[in-house]
């Protein structure tokens, strides 16, 4: 697999047509698009396209892979504007946090607001949880970063976007045959909470939802990242509440269902600190209604 196979697929996906992206984006003729497409899909073993009577589609692993290809693509973008940006006279860093998993979603959109000014800075991605991403905007080692929303002296926060929590269980679970899960049958199961430490937030939403439900959970695990909670499900076998980001990013082998009635939601921010001078903080903040209208 090479970039190009990703250039190739994201412009097809983007485009929503091969021959759109052949002529418009990639400047080449339509067979050779094709046959790199299916030599894509040779490599990783899976049919990423489907053609039908009403034109394409992605298929699902196509749209997890889309996700990824196109964080791969604006992580090498970033990557090879700093390697050039190395050799020129040094130029302020601009750094860009986000709470583990949210980059896949977020990266493309700041990228493509700040693209235009990136030659003025060395930008540089971190990914962590927001406790951590919160101590680096308190010490400057970081200038904006998208997090849960969090009382800090000195911070400001200004919300992008508001998502429901899901049921994650394993594919072969007997509540997976359900289309939607009520929180008293989760109280019958083994489940995953998550690090006070390190997700505060979430698991003080679970906790006042469940509350709020009168419903008492068997917390067997916790867990930090979503990976750790991927393995618990199906090594427990448990369940746990995640929220809607999680959603593109979970493997064959688990699964996710609805809760039944009113579902409890989390948000994610954009924080900064107030005496945080940087041009590019400024411009990525006076885009802030676009990255919502996006998200939205």
């Amino acid at each position: 697999m090479e970039l190009r196979h990703l250039r190739y697929f994201v412009a097809v996906a983007e485009e929503g047509s091969f021959t759109q992206a052949a002529e418009h984006r990639l400047h080449t003729a339509q067979p050779s698009l094709s046959r790199q497409i299916r030599d894509l899909e040779n490599d990783l073993g899976v049919q990423l396209i489907i053609r039908g009577p009403r034109g394409m589609e992605l298929t699902p692993p196509g749209r997890i892979f889309f996700d990824h290809a196109r964080l791969i693509l604006a992580q090498v973008d970033a990557a090879t504007e700093a390697t050039r940006r190395a050799a020129l006279p040094a130029k302020p860093s601009f750094t860009v946090g986000f709470l583990t998993g949210y980059e896949i979603e977020w990266l493309p959109k700041v990228m493509d607001i700040l693209r235009d000014e990136l030659h003025k800075a060395d930008l540089t991605i971190q990914s962590a949880s927001t406790p951590e991403l919160v101590q680096a905007l308190l010490q400057g080692k970081a200038d904006v970063a998208f997090v849960r929303p969090d009382k800090q002296v000195g911070l400001e926060f200004a919300r992008v976007a508001s998502e429901p929590l899901f049921v994650l269980l394993p594919a072969n679970h007997r509540l997976a045959a359900r289309k939607a899960i009520r929180v008293e049958d989760l109280a019958r199961e083994p489940f995953i909470g998550f690090s006070k430490k390190l997700a505060p937030a979430l698991q003080r939403v679970i906790d006042d939802y469940v509350a709020r439900a009168g419903v008492t959970l068997r917390q067997v695990q916790e867990a930090a990242t979503l990976p750790t909670v991927i393995s618990l499900a199906l090594s427990t076998p448990g369940v746990t509440l995640m929220p809607a980001y999680a959603l593109r990013l979970l493997p064959p082998s688990v699964v996710s269902r609805p809760l039944q009635g009113k579902a409890p939601t989390i948000d994610l921010a954009i924080a900064y600190n107030k005496t945080n001078a940087s041009p590019l903080l400024k411009l990525l903040l006076s885009r802030a209604d676009a990255l919502v209208a996006r998200a939205s």
